[in-house]
């Protein structure tokens, strides 16, 4: 075990040589960890709570106010501050789909793995199911779920909700790419010599299927983790959400339910509509390239030597033609 996690922090070095020069990949990298960073510190580049309403001279709340008439973004049909809201709303969005995503990438992976490596009628059982789950469409399932879960007045909070029903409903595609890999794997020498001096199942999927599956699933998560906010905010903008607790998709909705277009408040939808777009595009951008950096060519293992790719200079192979 412990060679095999060396090898993957030897390979994950190796990764981060190559990724510092990859502008895609940095570029992705910028736009998630400045959503990420304005969600931590959203307490901190904000004057206003989200909630509060901000009055004019009067006393009266200062409605649909334009930019810098009142903060950066200026205010709402309530006279709330859009950018607080964005900014708090930023942990909201973030922290459902990166538990969504999260749940998605355990289920998926940990099924995934069961099925490629033990077969039979397991992998049977898991495929049918993951082949009717991909049938049926996302967005209307997930719609008819989330309704049905909060007619049964289960004290649960709707963000649960959506956390529990994103993550349990979108973990096929990870099952069915990881499971791929693992067939694959499970062919190695490597595997067959483990099994040859007695390895049991759980020390050879821990020691030499994970650590070689682990660089997908990484990249995998990234690209989920787009999907769950996208679906998180399309949810929220049908009104599925917590209104009292905003986020970016509910922001959407407050925005088209109280005609912000007709009242020309662009501050008040395209700033959440642009943060969702610069987070998923961020991910996208991330996880293309951790895909095309971190996909296992399942080459190298320390239990398979004479498999070993020897990388050479073009004067070694040179000299070496020579010399033959």
């Amino acid at each position: 075990m412990q060679e095999s996690w060396l090898l993957f922090k030897r390979n994950l070095a190796d990764f981060w040589k190559t990724f510092r020069h990859n502008r895609m990949g940095l570029m992705g990298a910028f736009l998630v960890l400045t959503a990420i960073l304005l969600a931590i510190f959203a307490p901190l580049v904000t004057t206003t709570s989200p909630n509060e309403i901000i009055r004019d001279a009067n006393g009266r709340g200062l409605t649909f106010a334009p930019p810098f008439v009142h903060g950066p973004l200026g205010t709402d049909d309530a006279g709330h501050d859009v950018w607080a809201q964005l900014a708090f709303g930023a942990r909201i969005s973030l922290t459902v789909g990166f538990l969504a995503g999260f749940i998605a990438m355990f289920v998926g992976s940990l099924l995934g793995i069961l099925a490629g490596y033990f077969g039979g009628w397991l992998d049977n059982l898991i495929m049918r199911i993951t082949d009717v789950l991909l049938v049926i469409p996302d967005l209307p399932l997930m719609l008819v779920l989330v309704a049905a879960i909060r007619q049964l007045n289960l004290q649960i909070s709707p963000l649960t909700v959506l956390i529990l029903v994103i993550g349990l409903l979108y973990w096929t595609s990870t099952a069915r790419l990881v499971r791929s890999q693992v067939l694959t794997i499970k062919e190695r020498q490597f595997v067959a010599r483990a099994r040859a001096i007695g390895a049991g199942h759980i020390h050879i999927i821990r020691n030499h299927i994970l650590p070689q599956i682990m660089p997908l699933i990484v990249a995998n998560t990234v690209l989920i983790l787009s999907t769950a906010i996208l679906i998180e905010s399309g949810l929220a903008f049908l009104g599925l959400g917590d209104p009292t607790q905003p986020s970016w998709g509910t922001m959407l909705n407050f925005a088209f339910d109280r005609n912000a277009i007709s009242n020309n408040a662009w501050w008040f939808y395209l700033p959440p509509g642009l943060a969702i777009v610069w987070v998923s595009l961020g991910c996208v951008l991330l996880g293309n390239v951790l895909e095309e950096m971190l996909n296992p060519r399942l080459t190298g293992h320390h239990l398979e030597g004479e498999a070993r790719v020897v990388k050479i200079t073009g004067e070694e192979a040179a000299h070496a033609q020579h010399l033959g």
